[in-house]
């Protein structure tokens, strides 16, 4: 099993880095994106940190279990917010990414709680 959590880390990790390396060099798609949901340009850079946090803190806990769980709760909350301003701007063609992410945060969860 913690095999498997930490694969389910790491790739999470990367995938939260990647998107959060999106929001703060400004990438067009993204920027659009987010404006297209409702999401102020001043809004990714925190969300950005936030991403950051959330990968960190799940490699740190890979070896500190606290820090994973809280990471991935913090990550589920996240997501469940990006979905809904999903929801609200009615962009169902969006929607997959962070339902995706949000489901390997609590595969994540789920193993870092079973394995601690």
């Amino acid at each position: 099993m913690f095999v498997a959590t930490v694969i389910i880390s790491v790739v999470l990790a990367v995938m939260l880095s990647m998107s959060a390396f999106f929001k703060i060099t400004r990438r067009p798609q993204f920027v659009e994106g987010y404006a297209a949901i409702g999401v102020p340009e001043s809004w990714l850079n925190p969300l950005a940190a936030l991403l950051l946090a959330g990968a960190v803190g799940l490699l740190i806990g890979l070896w500190f279990a606290p820090v994973g769980i809280a990471a991935a709760v913090g990550l589920i909350l996240y997501f469940l917010g990006g979905i809904g301003f999903h929801v609200k701007a009615k962009d169902w063609k969006s929607m997959p990414v962070p339902m995706v992410i949000l489901i390997l945060a609590i595969v994540a969860l789920v193993l870092r709680i079973t394995t601690a």
